[in-house]
């Protein structure tokens, strides 16, 4: 098989497109100058598969009156069966498009036919060309299309999950108000509150205790660390009764203090008291940190909210405004 020839049946559609009439005129005009005789008309269309019971009727009139059968009939004649038969003469239909487009040595035919002979099989070589661009055109634009489907659904169904995710959360964190026991309570407040921060797409390190070096004791407990914006906050997570003072806030400030890098949030169920909020605004000459409530988390799952826009935003005031405790429409 030559390059042209090579490279035109690569073209081949692979869709079960019938001929269309431009085609099926041009195959009707080229099988029978491709073919000598009138039996080699039939047995070009038996090589391409084409049912024994479609060309029996040809045969029995070549047996009868072969003066009276003419290879353009035969062809015409079989061409539209096959375009008739539908999905069904699929492959017989671009088998004998294939046989056409890498038909090469032209010396089996009659001399006087062989110059218009490759002019033609060079014409339906043309047709199948540009059909087949179309074709490809059809296929590429299908499958961008897929592909951009795939990717909305992948998207919908992201979303979808990460909604469902946060919908978890918060049964699980409006199932902590129901607690009694505040130990119990405060413990399972951590793990809820780290899992928040993941959904929300801010990496987390969970609680951890340093010890100290000579008596093993726990000397410094901290509820997590995450990364925010490229800055370490170590997070502190209080659930009391009473509003959060001093002490509480004071302490914290001593382990953000302790690490050069780090800033701090701090986030309490309870309100913060002025004493408090003074001391974390203090501590914004040397540190980064902010004061947050939980209803404002609460808030920002109850409206499907951004949690790092809102620590983003309180970030920015407590350097800007010195006001660690800002509050925003979430």
């Amino acid at each position: 098989m030559g390059e042209a020839a090579r490279e035109n049946t690569s073209l081949i559609p692979d869709e079960s497109w019938h001929y269309p009439p431009d085609l099926l005129n041009l195959l009707v005009e080229t099988i029978p100058l491709l073919c000598k005789s009138k039996p080699d008309v039939l047995t070009f269309f038996r090589g391409a598969g084409v049912p024994v019971s479609m060309l029996a009727e040809w045969e029995e009139r070549l047996r009868a009156d072969r003066q009276s059968v003419r290879k353009h009939a035969v062809t015409r004649s079989v061409l539209c069966a096959l375009n008739d038969r539908g999905d069904a003469m699929i492959r017989q239909r671009r088998e004998v498009i294939r046989r056409v487009v890498e038909f090469e040595d032209f010396s089996g035919c009659w001399e006087s036919d062989q110059l218009r002979a490759r002019g033609l099989v060079a014409a339906v070589r043309d047709v199948v060309n540009v059909k087949d661009s179309f074709t490809r055109m059809n296929q590429e634009r299908e499958r961008e299309r897929k592909a951009r489907q795939a990717a909305r659904d992948a998207q919908i169904e992201e979303t979808q999950a990460r909604r469902d995710e946060r919908q978890q959360i918060k049964k699980d964190l409006f199932a902590l108000f129901a607690e009694e026991d505040k130990a119990k309570r405060g413990k399972a407040l951590e793990p809820v509150l780290n899992r928040l921060f993941l959904s929300f797409g801010i990496l987390v390190k969970e609680a951890f205790t340093l010890r100290g070096a000579e008596a093993g004791g726990i000397v410094e407990q901290i509820d997590g660390a995450v990364d925010l914006d490229g800055h370490l906050y170590l997070v502190e997570m209080k659930w009391r009764g009473e509003p959060l003072g001093t002490g509480d806030v004071a302490r914290h400030l001593v382990r953000v203090y302790s690490r050069a890098e780090a800033r701090g949030i701090l986030i309490s169920a309870s309100p913060y008291t002025d004493a408090a909020i003074a001391t974390c605004r203090d501590a914004l000459h040397q540190k980064v940190a902010i004061l947050v409530e939980l209803q404002e988390i609460v808030a920002v799952l109850e409206r499907d909210g951004e949690l790092r826009d809102l620590l983003r935003r309180k970030a920015q005031v407590a350097i800007t405004e010195r006001n660690p405790l800002a509050r925003f429409p979430v």
